[in-house]
């Protein structure tokens, strides 16, 4: 499909062409946020406007439906809502110029990568990352925000901040380096940490989640936007219950995906106990974690799941105190297991996960806790 087609099937309208000027001007704003913001990633200032200038921008009218901005592979143009003001366009443009630096394309020019996205799946983790590369460069502060019930606190207020917030529980664990250079440079080193620090299975269902996410949201925006011109009583409430299905299903996913994220990694972190320091510094990231979440009324799990991790950690320490300190040694398949000099120690990660699936009964959020 040609891009003509592409903007028409879109309702984007061209009005006019940024001239030479406006365009330099924007990019080497961003350039230099780029470069600023990131410096361990060895962005070349010079380098990343030359790239940036040479990119097509248009100000042009997009539908109610649009962010302030969509950038198109296809011609490596950027189209600028029409009631967007200039001076905020170098901020808004952030988001589409590190889209134009992930992409990867085949001989055909055919796109094969873009970031954490491979063309089948990740498209929604990859907006976050770049959301959150975005907020960070352009210097956005946290906030906190409500959406659906679910208060957060987010530096990108505007877009996707649901999924910011959930990515941003991710890098609690795997730090943002590998993160930002995976959404840069399109390679599997933020999937690698992410599988080292958690496991495979986490990482495909976290991805697919993700993606889903993305398209309630979409979904939801469709019918809020039907509302706008609906006016049929009928038709209106039909839209309405649509979209509070379509919230209720957000918010659910929302808490499922925070859940196994909160399960999956300081599951992990526990096993790799092994001092003394080791536990209390746990326990501090336990605690710390609560200042990352999202968080509702009625949602206890965080609270469970630190009371019960409390308590797996004193069996933890008096193995310590009683054994020394915990060995980890490398067996013949590669997996890592817990022992100390006298005795093998049982896992108190499995305890604990049944103690919480007793507690709260909640097969459906603590499922697969039994494959551990």
């Amino acid at each position: 499909m040609s891009t003509n087609s592409i903007l028409k099937r879109e309702g984007i309208t061209v009005i006019e062409q940024l001239n030479t000027l406006k365009v330099n001007t924007i990019a080497i704003s961003i350039a230099n946020k780029l470069c600023s913001a990131f410096p361990e990633h060895n962005l070349n200032s010079g380098s990343l406007f030359t790239s940036f200038s040479r990119m097509n921008m248009y100000i042009a009218s997009m539908p109610d439906d649009h962010s302030s901005a969509k950038y198109f592979y296809k011609n490596n143009s950027i189209y600028f809502n029409e009631y967007t003001d200039f001076k905020d366009i170098p901020n808004i443009a952030m988001h589409e110029c590190i889209h134009f630096l992930q992409e990867v394309k085949d001989a055909n020019g055919n796109l094969t990568h873009m970031g954490l996205y491979n063309m089948s799946s990740g498209a929604g983790i990859n907006e976050a990352a770049v959301q959150l590369m975005a907020s960070e460069a352009t210097g956005m502060l946290p906030s906190k925000e409500l959406y659906y019930n679910i208060a957060i606190n987010t530096t990108s207020p505007n877009y996707y901040p649901l999924e910011c917030t959930l990515l941003k529980e991710i890098a609690y664990f795997t730090g943002t380096y590998p993160l930002y250079h995976s959404t840069i440079n399109s390679n599997d080193i933020f999937k690698n940490t992410f599988t080292a620090k958690s496991d495979a299975k986490t990482y495909a269902v976290v991805v697919k989640n993700f993606d889903k996410l993305l398209q309630l949201e979409d979904n939801l925006n469709y019918f809020m936007s039907e509302m706008k011109y609906e006016q049929k009583p009928s038709s209106i409430k039909l839209l309405n219950r649509l979209a509070d299905f379509k919230k209720k299903e957000i918010v659910s996913l929302f808490f499922e995906t925070q859940n196994l994220i909160m399960k999956r990694f300081f599951a992990s972190e526990f096993n790799n106990i092994r001092t003394l320091e080791d536990l209390k510094a746990f326990k501090q990231r336990c605690y710390d974690f609560k200042d990352v979440i999202g968080a509702t009324d009625g949602y206890e799990f965080y609270t469970n799941f630190y009371v019960h991790m409390m308590e797996a950690l004193e069996g933890k320490k008096e193995q310590i105190e009683n054994f020394g300190e915990i060995n980890l040694y490398e067996t013949a398949n590669t997996s890592l297991v817990l022992v100390d000099n006298t005795r093998t120690v049982i896992s108190f990660v499995n305890v604990f996960f049944r103690k919480i699936k007793k507690l709260l009964g909640r097969d459906s959020v603590l499922q697969n806790i039994n494959q551990w």
